[in-house]
């Protein structure tokens, strides 16, 4: 089992702690920077406040990476950024940068999303793990399994409510409902790191189309959550809006290869989709990763339940 423990400042703290029910925020980065990788998905990170506060207050759950423009991260996650409005996340953003932003900028900042998040009371809160330098810039990862520290992440797990008998030296993550194999629980993200970790997996551009038109693409989910899919980056697709409302309604579909199919319905009812008919068959783009590409699963049920085959 691992852990994280980021370092944010204290009105960061205080402004989320006023807000209980925001329960997914963006521990920003104020550049995008390598991608977080400290974690896998699940798995507890902690905030700690800079000196001479200098105290663990609260954490959450990793849920996701993605570099994002702050426009973008506003869009997704508005208050979660720790900022009352689009304005203050700049300034906010602008204080760490080595350079004042222009009016026209619009930065990319590295976004690590955290889930089920929660804030210790000023009763609860915690000293610093044990031998963590005050040199310490973003943060540090513990591996609990052979670090002397355990005990101390005992204690933070307990005063979250997660107690009882945890082998350290397994691999542990917050889980979830989920279809199919619940092996793959951990990898459940909150809803909006669900948008904006599809976006960064599928290189901003639509997985049937080709298109980069920021505006017009969004996440769709190959299993709906109303209909026991999930927030996973495998139960994912890029697409423009109109292909989305298409694939919903079962006049596209994805098979196991990842080749697309297009209804003949389509042609039927409408006298139109020729631009999908010329790519019928063809591999629809996918994340570089073989873990982050569409489920077979997910893929077999959208072809069962939705897709209209004749």
């Amino acid at each position: 089992m691992k852990a994280y423990v980021g370092i944010t400042d204290a009105s960061w703290y205080r402004f989320l702690f006023a807000r209980p029910t925001i329960t997914e925020v963006n521990f920003w980065r104020p550049s995008s920077g390598r991608e977080f990788r400290a974690l896998d998905h699940g798995e507890p990170f902690f905030f700690k406040t800079h000196h001479p506060h200098n105290r663990v207050v609260g954490g959450g759950f990793f849920s996701g990476f993605a570099p994002l423009r702050v426009s973008e991260a506003w869009e997704f996650f508005g208050e979660g950024n720790g900022a009352a409005s689009r304005v203050e996340l700049r300034h906010q953003v602008g204080r760490y940068r080595s350079r004042p932003m222009t009016p026209e900028e619009d930065p990319v900042i590295g976004c690590v999303i955290i889930r089920d998040v929660f804030f210790f009371h000023e009763d609860r809160i915690a000293g610093p793990p044990p031998n963590f330098a005050p040199n310490i810039v973003q943060g540090k990862s513990y591996d609990l399994a052979v670090h002397p520290a355990a005990a101390y992440f005992h204690d933070l797990l307990n005063r979250i409510g997660i107690s009882g008998d945890i082998d350290l030296s397994e691999p542990w993550h917050r889980g979830g409902p989920v279809y199919g194999d619940p092996r793959l629980a951990p990898r459940r993200l909150g809803q909006q790191a669900f948008q904006a970790v599809v976006l960064h997996a599928y290189e901003r551009r639509c997985a049937i189309t080709g298109d980069r038109i920021r505006p017009v693409l969004q996440a769709a989910h190959i299993r709906p959550v109303a209909a026991g899919g999930e927030h996973r980056l495998d139960n994912g697709l890029l697409v423009r809006s109109d292909v989305h409302t298409l694939f919903d309604r079962g006049y596209l579909a994805i098979d196991p290869k990842h080749r697309l199919l297009v209804s003949p319905r389509l042609r039927e009812e409408f006298g139109n989709g020729e631009e999908f008919y010329r790519r019928a068959g063809q591999e629809i783009n996918v994340p570089d990763r073989p873990r982050d590409r569409p489920n077979r699963e997910a893929l077999e049920w959208h072809l069962d339940e939705v897709f209209l085959s004749t």
